[in-house]
């Protein structure tokens, strides 16, 4: 059985941390407000309690993964983890400062953007960096497009089912789908290019180690 002194710390620019941290505590702060003040949030209508509790528990969802399953063999994921943070705290920042309804494209952009994000920080969680082009999009796809339909049937029993918009929300919803998915490929292919180009190898905890491609990584003990 491995232990923490046995796992393998990668180095992580501080820079990185901070933006992490940072986004978590803003992010907590803002759903707070939201959900006593949702005027002050821009979220009446738009499951503010729902957020208040689906999006703190995505953006802890790595560390307590990390926690229970990877601290004792790997670095903490942060490049991952702030890519998780950072879809749900720009979604409600977006919000907050009333994007969605004073730009007209700022939706769009949100469902391409996010499931991007998302997707990308999935693929660094789950798919080692030798992977092939072909695999990192299979991957990518298979999350992005499932999340896409996942976010778009939430949404709807959230708040358009209620909505004066839900007789023209159809087309609304196979546009996001479709931009969530085209955001999930665009997200493959970059994290593909990154491996390329040499970046992001250690990135994700279970790929510490196992690449035998790369001997300049340490090999890991084997666990009982």
């Amino acid at each position: 059985m491995s232990t923490i002194d046995d796992a393998v710390r990668w180095p992580t620019p501080p820079v990185v941390r901070a933006l992490d941290v940072a986004a978590k505590v803003f992010l907590v702060w803002l759903l707070a407000v939201a959900l006593v003040y949702p005027e002050i949030g821009n979220m009446e209508d738009k499951a503010a309690g729902a957020r208040a509790v689906a999006y703190p528990l995505l953006a802890f969802t790595v560390p307590f993964i990390w926690w229970y399953r990877w601290r004792e063999r790997a670095s903490f994921p942060w490049v991952a983890d702030l890519l998780v943070t950072a879809t749900c705290f720009t979604d409600t920042l977006g919000n907050r400062m009333d994007l969605y309804d004073r730009i007209v494209w700022f939706d769009d952009w949100m469902h391409f953007m996010n499931t991007g994000v998302l997707t990308g920080a999935v693929i660094l969680l789950t798919k080692q960096h030798a992977a092939t082009v072909m695999e990192t999009l299979e991957r990518g796809v298979a999350f992005g497009v499932t999340a896409a339909v996942a976010w778009e049937i939430a949404e709807y029993f959230a708040f358009i089912s209620t909505s004066p918009e839900r007789m023209s929300a159809y087309a609304d919803t196979l546009g996001d789908i479709a931009l969530g998915g085209l955001g999930a490929i665009t997200a493959a292919l970059c994290v593909h290019w990154c491996w390329r180009q040499g970046w992001l190898h250690t990135a994700a905890p279970q790929l510490a180690g196992l690449d035998r491609s790369d001997r300049a990584l340490p090999v890991l003990p084997a666990r009982e």
